[in-house]
């Protein structure tokens, strides 16, 4: 059975509201649920203990208890340190292997919130745009830059924009037709809410790559690509955070390829490169 954790986060957006606020409980203090009874649970969240059954069997338990187990087994397998040797030298094997099995998580979880549907909508969408405004700063930059330049290759007229400041000249040109992709982890930037906002304002349609968490940045746009990525350890996190998103874009920038005309730009591009850099 898969992660209780994940599957809370790949529901959410369709769970009652009672639903959602015990998820939201179980994922904020999963490393405490296994003190808690389904009653003591239900008395913190001002709910009643069968809601709480009700949620658990929705998940696909038979109770509360499997439930609660199940997160236990979870929390333990997000922890579990990585081998270190005593002199302070690290297991490179056991790190590359427990590094790639993070990922190979985060990308299924991500795979799993993000229907085929959906990232079709977004090729298309990217396809038919006459402009589109690449946003993201902070680490959030790298992933933009380098979708803005796989855009570009594609023949799609994409301009990247690090600042959210400078790029509100790009955006209040945007029109009918128009795309502007705002890259933030957690959706909760002012400055590109208020770039969104313009973008809106102006007719454009307005794309986010953000966690699957409830940002306002995710609720304004158009689309949406989300991300589920989560380690107990930030570093680890983080590397898993950003591989997820980049394997999210890679299938997104395959399906733009089987657009008409797409493939053919990609090789021009290719060629005119390959002119100029070789001797």
């Amino acid at each position: 059975m898969a992660s209780p954790l994940l599957k809370i986060r790949a529901e959410r957006d369709r769970l009652s509201a009672i639903e959602r606020r015990i998820g939201d409980f179980v994922l904020e203090n999963a490393h405490l649920l296994r003190d808690y009874s389904s009653q003591q649970l239900a008395g913190a969240l001002g709910i009643s203990q069968s809601s709480v059954v009700k949620f658990s069997q929705k998940l696909g338990f038979r109770g509360y208890p499997d439930l609660k187990f199940s997160v236990g087994e979870s929390v333990a397998r997000e922890r579990e340190p990585i081998a270190v040797a005593p002199a302070a030298t690290v297991d490179v094997p056991a790190v590359a292997d427990a590094l790639w099995q993070g990922k190979s998580q985060a990308e299924a979880a991500t795979r799993s919130i993000n229907p085929e549907s959906g990232l079709q909508s977004i090729a298309a969408a990217l396809h038919a745009a006459g402009r589109v405004v690449v946003v993201g700063s902070g680490e959030d930059n790298l992933a933009a830059r380098a979708f803005a330049l796989r855009l570009s290759l594609l023949g799609v007229a994409a301009a990247y924009h690090p600042d959210p400041a400078l790029a509100a000249a790009q955006v209040a040109g945007l029109g009918e037709g128009d795309l502007l992709a705002l890259f933030s982890e957690q959706g909760q930037q002012p400055a590109l809410l208020q770039l969104a906002k313009l973008a809106r304002e102006r007719g454009a349609r307005v794309l986010s790559a953000t966690r699957h968490s409830s940002n306002p940045l995710r609720t304004i746009a158009d689309h949406a690509l989300l991300v589920s990525a989560h380690d107990a350890r930030p570093h680890v996190a983080m590397l898993l955070y950003h591989s997820a998103l980049q394997q999210l874009l890679d299938v997104v920038i395959v399906q733009l390829c089987a657009m008409p005309g797409r493939q053919a730009r990609l090789a021009d591009h290719q060629a005119r490169m390959r002119r100029l850099l070789d001797p």
